[in-house]
């Protein structure tokens, strides 16, 4: 039996280049419209949607079937999605002027349409040709470098609710073909829509990438500009061991940290409510919380204890930054700075719990002994040291997300990496933490949990 009255299954299946597919007839567009009027019509827990590779139909798509009469729909636009939505799921009767109702034909068609997929598959594979996946992956980073340029020029801001290209051009003091070649570009992308010669924002867009968007999300953004110039040296860091481009902190421009504190307090507000309630505040009235950036975690932690008082360790421009959203959130009282330097300066004593959040992956195997030595220290009688951060399996080679921000590390820090649980435990064991287990969070990171007895 099916949970839900209609299964809809539509293709939204992204091909290379020249190659007919849902995804380059607007298939994401549809599936969007698809999603808001189910919603806006109350079918929510009526209507379930799920996006599909290849059903077959790629000269024709977006194509959609709906379970469980099978009905199959071709050639949809979001204009049409209305009209299903209203006739067919409320009603019960299908569209049938979108509807393919020769079933003959139709497998025919999806017939004709696999054997020409095997027989450019064999042809591919005897010529040598990489996969597309491959080649697809591979030139992956094109998208990534016109999204990050487009915020670095802010072109979100300046299409505003509609714009020329001659007038962004104007906004940016930047060449005028230029600007064409890129919105054309962008807009190819999904981040600007263009009708005539106006570019507008897509609700996305505006609400992230715009001065004007409700969750404008640009300096966070930022941080990614600045990795994206250190991935560029891989290939020497690869070489040499180490980065080949690394400064210290107190040597960066304001904007760097500006930016790398927004982006991490992005990830941080997100996570900090789960982490607290994995973690408990039971028994905690100190919390000392060690490069707590923007404050994201202390500030959580003492919205949900009022008795608990919370230290934030970190260096002097980031405590600024931190300043700011302690005063926002009204906990001035409660949530204290102290600047100091991790590697450095001692940490004190008498903490019920001790943060260490984001931390270790800047730092080699023997400089985070060394770190949780002081840390332990830090620590009351019965208290517990947190670290949350990525964990890598056994082998090392999985999460992905965790291996590669082992590769970010190498390019942007001395002797920064990615650590496994075998490893965190066998630090805290040997400087003195027991009951040491590791709890499992959505998401990239984990926690690794000990405490002093």
């Amino acid at each position: 039996m099916e949970p839900f009255k209609y299964h809809v299954f539509i293709c939204n299946q992204q091909k290379p280049d020249g190659t007919p597919c849902c995804a380059a007839r607007g298939a994401e567009k549809v599936i969007d419209t698809l999603r808001r009027e189910i919603a806006a019509a109350g079918l929510a827990d009526t209507v379930q949607i799920t996006a599909c590779g290849s059903i077959g139909l790629c000269e024709r798509g977006p194509n959609m079937v709906v379970y469980p009469e099978g009905t199959w729909y071709s050639d949809l636009t979001p204009a049409d999605i209305p009209e299903i939505v209203r006739q067919h799921f409320k009603d019960g009767r299908p569209v049938v002027r979108l509807v393919n109702a020769d079933i003959k034909a139709l497998r025919a068609e999806i017939d004709a349409n696999r054997a020409k997929y095997m027989a450019a598959l064999k042809m591919k594979d005897e010529s040598g040709t990489p996969p597309d996946d491959l080649t697809m992956t591979i030139r992956a980073f094109m998208e990534s470098r016109v999204i990050l340029s487009a915020i670095e020029l802010d072109i979100f801001t300046a299409v505003g609710t509609g714009a020329k290209s001659s007038e962004v051009a104007s906004k940016l003091k930047t060449d005028l073909r230029a600007a064409e070649t890129f919105l054309n570009a962008v807009t190819s992308l999904g981040l600007l829509e263009k009708q005539g010669n106006i570019f507008r924002n897509t609700p996305v867009s505006m609400r992230y990438l715009s001065a004007d968007g409700k969750n404008d999300s640009r300096m966070a953004m930022m941080h990614m500009v600045g990795l994206w110039t250190r991935w560029s040296t891989m290939t020497d860091c690869v070489r040499k061991g180490t980065s080949v481009s690394y400064r210290e902190v107190t040597e960066r421009e304001a904007e760097f940290t500006q930016a790398f504190i927004a982006a991490m307090h992005s990830n941080a507000a997100m996570r900090a409510p789960l982490v607290v309630k994995m973690v408990g505040t039971e028994n905690v009235h100190r919390l000392l919380d060690l490069g707590g950036g923007s404050g994201a975690y202390s500030i959580a932690f003492a919205q949900a204890n009022p008795k608990l008082k919370a230290e934030i360790f970190d260096l002097p421009d980031v405590l600024t930054i931190a300043g700011g959203h302690i005063a926002e959130a009204g906990l001035a009282d409660r949530v204290t700075v102290r600047p100091g330097d991790m590697r450095r300066d001692d940490f004190g004593r008498g903490y019920d719990l001790v943060l260490l959040s984001a931390i270790c992956h800047m730092y080699s195997p023997e400089e985070n002994m060394a770190l949780l030595k002081k840390a332990f220290d830090a620590v009351a009688e019965g208290g517990r040291l947190v670290v949350q951060d990525f964990i890598l399996d056994p082998d090392k080679t999985s999460p992905r997300q965790a291996a590669l921000f082992a590769l970010n590390m190498l390019v942007g820090t001395p002797a920064g990496g990615t650590y496994n649980e075998t490893e965190y435990a066998g630090w805290m064991r040997s400087v003195g933490f027991a009951d040491i287990r590791r709890v499992n969070l959505p998401g990239p990171a984990d926690l690794m949990i000990g405490v002093r007895r």
